[in-house]
């Protein structure tokens, strides 16, 4: 499904706003076919649905008086008929719209997951991931709505009340134009109440998404929350979080409750004033029993369609509110979507220059200034400084996770802000320092970047970096389950997954965010000869805590402040007796 194209100006002054026509434009009309359809059945439906108020009037008025049983059973027959055919309507209506409704839902979903992967890492840094599984999952639920059960509703009970009216006015005028005004004030006080529940809708979905994203926080941080006693403190918050969705849901609610019971009472009036004027007719020999009879049968059809606009107006409400939401998500720029990313890399040699970098992440609040290095192709370059010092940020450019404020960063002398980032990333390789792990399998997760990695590589990988040593012990081996986020793992196992993967992963460019921190001094001297393998030929950028992994680095530069205040190798900086002689003497006295 195509959506709205992108609104630059948008803003919280100016959200995207989609409408009926929106709507129908982008949801409907591409499945157009399948609506007409739909909208036959429909008026099928409700055609079937107005013979057996039109064959109770015949039963009164001509087969009863004159005692005509062949007139009776052709009339059952009729009406055997007619609802039969309601009920087969109903059925391919359900299989039609409603189903074709549920795949519209999985493929709005599959496509703003999609948008949401797309979008650069600052939005994940400013935003809630449980927000976001909300956002994807539940605001376009309401779309079935408008293909769906909603639409069948609209349209049909539209169709059904315009003939009902038609017919009322035949039989008579008067008793329908009596009808027609409470109806009419109904009319005005839904439309009002919507112009009220719409932005309720749209912040309950805001709420809604704020506390699902806590409560996924609360879930994955169990074992803090715990070793902190902070169970009360946790419950507290999200008590607030349901508190204000109940108080959303209250509006809302209030607002129904308002068109439900004024459409009772404005009912109750009309219905009593018909029953007076009917009984009038009917003493004054100017209507029958049946015409009466058939007049009350076809005002509940005509009526019972425009109460239930107030619902089907809540559903539409709510559709269109969830789908404003959408586009939002929608109308954002991916990453890779800028126009001047035209350069398409199709291999690399893995020189990265940073040029006079400098880098912010809020505004007038720099966190690197005038960044100058070379990481030339096949060397190792060594971040290392105080914590907060800029160290990951220029992790985090070289990866083109962040762009540079100003300055420029240059992969085999291409502008790296130029370069399309899948072609960049398909040569790059990860390891974190709290490296991330999926739910499933050790094999899974070493498979990751190559799903389709022949066993010889899987294993080549697991024995380079040490898999081996542990899983051996494991019943199930490379099978063996490791819960959420590799729970089941001690830290130093997570860390040698990782570096797996990086390896079958064959990456030119290495950025390595402390990867021996979680291990243990065995461990780390096992992985160290790994990563010696994994460097090879490739150009890595390693954030170092433990200065003692970083001896044989081909350059070392030392962060302060945003600044390089030194570079060298190991013995250079040494001899200098500056900073890294002072972090360097300092660990080795521990």
């Amino acid at each position: 499904m195509k959506h709205l194209k992108n609104n630059p100006k948008s803003s919280k002054s100016n959200k995207p706003k989609v409408t009926m026509a929106t709507a129908f434009k982008t949801i409907i009309w591409p499945r157009r076919n399948l609506v007409f359809i739909g909208l036959v059945l429909i008026v099928i439906r409700s055609l079937s649905g107005l013979i057996l108020p039109w064959q109770s009037k015949v039963l009164l008025d001509d087969v009863v008086p004159n005692k005509d049983f062949d007139a009776l059973y052709t009339l059952i027959g009729i009406v055997l008929a007619a609802i039969l055919v309601q009920s087969v309507t109903s059925f391919l209506l359900t299989r039609i719209l409603s189903v074709q409704a549920q795949y519209l839902i999985s493929e709005l979903r599959a496509q703003v997951q999609k948008k949401v992967l797309s979008l650069p890492i600052r939005f994940f840094d400013n935003t809630k991931s449980g927000a976001l599984v909300s956002r994807i999952m539940s605001d376009v639920e309401g779309v079935r709505n408008l293909i769906g059960t909603g639409l069948v509703q609209l349209v049909g009970g539209s169709f059904t009340a315009i003939v009902s009216l038609i017919i009322l006015i035949k039989l008579n005028a008067w008793m329908t134009l009596f009808v027609f005004v409470p109806l009419s004030i109904f009319g005005l006080v839904a439309l009002k109440a919507f112009k009220f529940i719409r932005p309720v809708f749209r912040n309950r979905g805001k709420i809604n998404a704020e506390v699902t994203g806590r409560l996924t926080e609360t879930l994955a941080g169990v074992r803090v929350i715990k070793a902190f006693n902070a169970e009360e403190q946790e419950n507290k918050t999200f008590e607030k979080g349901v508190a204000r969705l109940y108080e959303n849901v209250k509006k809302s609610l209030t607002a129904t409750a308002l068109m439900t019971s004024s459409s009772t009472f404005l009912i109750g009036v009309a219905t009593t004033g018909i029953m007076g004027i009917g009984g009038y007719y009917m003493i004054s020999d100017s209507m029958t029993t049946g015409e009466f009879l058939f007049f009350t049968l076809i005002l509940g059809f005509m009526i019972a369609p425009i109460v239930q606009m107030s619902n089907i107006g809540s559903q539409l409400t709510e559709a269109l509110a969830g789908l404003d939401r959408t586009e939002e998500l929608m109308n954002l720029a991916a990453e890779d979507e800028q126009a001047d990313r035209t350069i398409q890399l199709e291999g690399i040699h893995g020189d990265i220059k940073f040029k006079d970098v400098s880098f912010a992440y809020e505004e007038g609040k720099s966190v690197l200034y005038n960044i100058d290095f070379e990481a030339p192709s096949g060397s190792v370059t060594a971040l290392v400084g105080s914590s907060g010092s800029g160290k990951s940020t220029i992790a985090g450019l070289s990866a083109t996770f962040l762009n540079p404020e100003s300055g420029v960063i240059t992969i085999d002398g291409y502008d790296l802000s130029k370069v399309k980032l899948n072609s960049f990333r398909q040569h790059l390789g990860v390891v974190l320092q709290d490296e991330f792990l999926f739910e499933g399998t050790i094999r899974e997760n070493i498979m990751f970047p190559r799903p389709n990695a022949t066993e010889e590589q899987l294993q080549n990988a697991v024995k380079a970096a040490y898999v081996d040593e542990f899983t051996d012990r494991f019943d199930d081996g490379l099978n063996t389950l490791i819960g959420e986020r590799g729970v089941k793992l001690s830290g130093g196992q997570r860390q040698r997954i990782a570096i797996a993967r990086a390896i079958l992963a064959d990456p030119k460019i290495i950025i390595l965010d402390e990867a021996t921190s979680n291990l243990d001094t065995e461990s780390e001297g096992l992985i160290q000869k790994s990563l010696s393998q994994l460097t090879n030929n490739r150009t890595t950028i390693v954030i170092a805590h433990r200065l003692s992994t970083i001896k044989k680095a081909n350059q070392i530069l030392v962060i302060e402040s945003g600044r390089i205040v030194e570079r060298g190798t190991h013995d250079d900086l040494l001899a200098l007796k500056g900073r890294y002689y002072d972090l360097y003497t300092f660990q080795a006295k521990i």
